[in-house]
C-alpha cells in the first residue's frame, strides 16, 4: 500500500466524545493527514491489565498494520473521563495509560508514543 499523507494513530475508547477531540489535537501537533483510530471500551484498562489475550493482540496486530502499512510514527494511547470501559479514576487511569504505553513502545522501538487524558471538558491533555 502506497503511503498518500501523514499517519498518526490512536488506541483509544470507542466512547465518540472522545474521538474528535483527540484526532483533531493530534493532526494539528503533528500535521497529520489522518488519523487510524483503534478502539476498544477502555484500552488502557486493557493493555495495562495485559490478560484478555484476544483483546491485546487485537490492538497490537491493528497497531502493526498502521505502522507497517501507513507509516505511523506516533501512536497515541487515550483515557478519558467518564469511561463506561473503565470505572477507574483520573490519578489511576493515567497510570494504566503509562502502563499501556510501555507495553506498545515493547512492540514498537521507532515509534513515537504519547499518553492522553481527555478530561471532563473533552480536552486533550497530553501527559
Amino acid at each position: 500500500m502506497s503511503n498518500h499523507g501523514i499517519f498518526v494513530t490512536t488506541v483509544n475508547c470507542m466512547d465518540g466524545r472522545v474521538q474528535i477531540p483527540v484526532n483533531e489535537y493530534l493532526i494539528k501537533k503533528y500535521n497529520a493527514d489522518y488519523v487510524d483510530t483503534i478502539t476498544e471500551a477502555g484500552p488502557n484498562k486493557i493493555l495495562a491489565e495485559n490478560i484478555n489475550e484476544i483483546l491485546v493482540n487485537s490492538i497490537k496486530d491493528r497497531l502493526i498494520c498502521s505502522v507497517d502499512l501507513h507509516k505511523s510514527k506516533v501512536i497515541a494511547m487515550v483515557g478519558h473521563y467518564d469511561c463506561g470501559g473503565n470505572s477507574a479514576e483520573k490519578d489511576e487511569q493515567i497510570i494504566q495509560i503509562k502502563n499501556s504505553m510501555k507495553l506498545i513502545k515493547n512492540w514498537f522501538n521507532d515509534v513515537e508514543i504519547i499518553g492522553v487524558w481527555v478530561d471532563k471538558n473533552w480536552k486533550v491533555n497530553e501527559l
